[in-house]
């Protein structure tokens, strides 16, 4: 399966980490980000790895070239960082079939194949890793609602109001039919193309969506102190906050 890994954003907030580089490099433990991410995907048998660039593009593709361990790069260029859902159409035009989509912000220790497996077996449109997390943190994230029997039944990009503290990881799998929803959304309120939109879009199409929830854990490292935590975590010293 295809890989897209979303690697353009600034990372304003990690400052001055990210004054000189994009934050997909980004250390963590000694390794940037994006690696962290490129061998989880290796785990689970990725066979090419598209990544989206823009801020300091150059700095990743000098850095990796055309191959990762064996497997090749293809490099998007988005040039306005204008939302998630712009940032997936850069890859379309080099998207075959399903792919396993990553944002480059993440370190994840958990069950990224179950992803996968999901989605080769049950032929669902999208599937996607979910975890619970403290309400007060849940606006920070694609918060989904879900009804009484634990259906998916509308995706929100970063509510201020949550309707519950359900959110997406930032490990996806889609079929191209999420190209089209990401063609329909319309910007929000932040200005952006937001991917959550693009997902409700197939939801309310009748499309089929697999949750699963996460085992292990994983932290966005949003701000300079996300990045202590993940050292934390992978050193061994606490345990994870969020574990099923």
């Amino acid at each position: 399966m295809q890989a897209v890994v979303l690697a353009a954003g600034k990372g304003t907030r990690l400052r001055p980490l990210t004054e000189e580089k994009p934050k997909a490099l980004v250390e963590v433990n000694e390794k940037p980000i994006i690696e962290d991410i490129f061998e989880n995907l290796l785990e689970i048998g990725a066979t090419e790895f598209i990544v989206v660039v823009g801020y300091l593009k150059d700095n990743i593709i000098d850095r990796y070239g055309e191959t990762y361990q064996g497997i090749p790069i293809t490099y998007a260029h988005q040039r306005e960082q204008l939302g998630l859902a712009h940032a997936i159409l850069q890859a379309q035009p080099y998207i075959d079939n399903d792919f396993i989509l990553i944002l480059g912000d993440n370190i994840f220790r958990a069950n990224l194949g179950d992803v996968v497996n999901r989605q080769r077996e049950e032929r669902s449109d999208a599937a996607f890793l979910v975890e619970q997390v403290p309400y007060e943190e849940a606006s920070r994230y694609g918060v989904l609602d879900t009804n009484e029997y634990g259906e998916i039944v509308k995706v929100m990009e970063k509510p201020d109001d949550p309707p519950s503290n359900l959110v997406m990881t930032g490990v996806y799998t889609f079929t191209p039919a999420i190209f089209r929803a990401c063609q329909s959304v319309r910007p929000s309120n932040r200005g952006e193309y937001e991917l959550p939109d693009a997902i409700d879009l197939l939801l309310q199409s009748g499309h089929t969506i697999d949750a699963i929830r996460m085992n292990g854990w994983r932290i966005d490292i949003g701000y300079p102190e996300d990045r202590e935590k993940a050292e934390e975590f992978l050193t061994g010293k606490p345990k994870p906050m969020y574990e099923d």
